[in-house]
């Protein structure tokens, strides 16, 4: 599944782009790169390139980009030993899950990768890495008098008819369930679940940004959405749809209700290196380049993502409406194992009926 987000537009580009053409101003290299790598990647182009183009630059190494916007796993395997991907790129714990028990990937050992990523955001057998987040949010009403919220609170009776939110069956709230299961059991998020869809406004569809639109037009109080909408949204041109939309919400950190951390639930973007890769070391060294400080600094500046590595600064529009992020410490492969339970759960109460 690809990635369902629009292009980078406006200043989100222009960052992203000016960024980019600095890196390469003050790496400058001769044109011809002597060596190569293959990335396959379900990301959109326009996100990724000038990181790409920045690693070029500092060393040397040609970059074939590859977008596969859909069937990754089954194009990979079907092209076996033979396949020229080096590095595989996707969004979402359970997609990246999905090429690791699919075999298409291969373990490394760096430690300029383990350092830069906390231990609940890669593997531990290092056949997967995160390299940015975002965060399952709460977007709120401004009027409303919240400064905190649990994930459990959305099924609360008090919210009955008050909320909004997509399919249960998007990857983003699937892997939700799931953390919900890991951290409560099968039941209790079974019952939220219940809960959550006796409180909800109007059908669980469309998108994370028409939460905001409905709480908005006055249909819903409150929903959860991705934490990188709320960037795209604020940082519109005045005037437009989408910047209302941004100006009428107020964002909350939810926490789990039985998890002492007191973290935040969230999701990433990720790669890993690919089981037949022709040129591994390259493959290695893009991985090390994009949770580098330079890397992780376009990620938050004109993704409005979360970087991985600490003491990145994020884009102030996040800093400002979000803050700092305190990360559930829960390993993403213990929410990964529940998965397919959360999908069933989803079905199973017609969450999305």
């Amino acid at each position: 599944m690809t990635e369902q987000r629009p292009r980078v537009q406006g200043r989100a580009a222009r960052a992203l782009l000016g960024a980019g053409a600095a890196w390469l101003a003050a790496t400058a290299l001769p044109a011809q790169a002597a060596e190569e790598l293959t990335l396959y990647t379900t990301r959109e182009p326009a996100l990724i390139q000038p990181l790409i183009s920045a690693f070029s630059a500092q060393s040397n190494i040609k970059v074939n980009t590859v977008f596969v916007k859909d069937g990754l796993l089954e194009r990979v395997k079907a092209e076996g030993a033979r396949s020229p991907a080096d590095v595989l790129m996707t969004v979402d714990i359970g997609n990246l899950m999905d090429l690791v028990d699919g075999g298409v990937t291969q373990p490394v050992k760096s430690a300029a990768l383990e350092s830069a990523i906390p231990a609940n955001l890669r593997g531990a057998d290092g056949q997967w890495f995160s390299l940015s987040m975002r965060a399952r949010v709460l977007y709120a009403d401004k009027s409303l008098p919240l400064t905190s919220f649990r994930y459990e609170d959305l099924a609360n009776p008090k919210y009955k008819g008050k909320v909004c939110i997509r399919a249960g069956q998007h990857p983003y709230n699937t892997a939700l369930v799931a953390s919900l299961i890991a951290h409560d059991g099968e039941a209790k998020a079974e019952q939220w679940l219940r809960g959550v869809k006796a409180n909800l406004a109007r059908k669980a569809t469309g998108g994370d940004r028409d939460v905001a639109r409905d709480i908005l037009g006055g249909i819903c109080d409150v929903g959860l959405a991705n934490s990188y909408y709320v960037g795209q949204m604020k940082s519109a041109k005045e005037g437009t749809d989408a910047r209302k939309w941004g100006d009428a919400i107020k964002v909350v950190r939810p926490t789990f209700a039985n998890a002492k951390s007191g973290g935040t639930h969230v999701n990433i973007s990720g790669a890993a290196v690919a089981k037949n890769a022709p040129q591994r070391a390259n493959a290695v060294k893009l991985l090390e380049f994009l949770v580098s400080e330079p890397a992780q600094a376009l990620y938050a500046q004109a993704n409005y993502e979360y970087p991985v590595r600490k003491g990145v600064a994020l884009d102030p529009i996040i800093g400002q409406s979000i803050g700092e992020l305190k990360v559930d410490p829960l390993p993403l492969t213990e929410i990964a194992k529940y998965r397919k339970q959360a999908s069933a759960l989803v079905d199973k109460v017609g969450f999305d009926q």
